[in-house]
């Protein structure tokens, strides 16, 4: 995996973020990577198939809200920690939307 597959901050738009935040399922991934700390794909309790999985990981990815570093044979994800400076308090806010929907496991 190389960093050209991460987008520049300042190419980083509201409505890719919203996007990618507006499904269930990648919701679900951010809401494991809020707390701070990287994750491996078996960390993601997701009812979907591994290649489901990639896909949304890929769309997180391009949209700017996730970070992805390989290590060997291993691909350790968390939340792309700019994206704060560029969108202050978003994810914190969608995620808690989303708790008042009652959407979240």
């Amino acid at each position: 995996m190389r960093n050209s597959l991460h987008p520049n901050l300042d190419d980083v738009t509201i409505t890719d973020v919203l996007f990618a935040l507006g499904d269930p399922i990648r919701l679900q991934i951010v809401r494991i990577l809020s707390d701070g700390h990287e994750h491996l794909r078996p960390d993601f309790d997701v009812p979907v198939g591994q290649s489901t999985l990639s896909h949304h990981m890929k769309t997180l990815r391009e949209a700017g809200v996730v970070f992805s570093r390989p290590e060997g044979t291993r691909c350790y994800v968390s939340l792309r920690t700019e994206l704060e400076q560029r969108y202050p308090g978003l994810i914190t806010t969608v995620l808690e939307a989303g708790d008042r929907d009652g959407k979240h496991p």
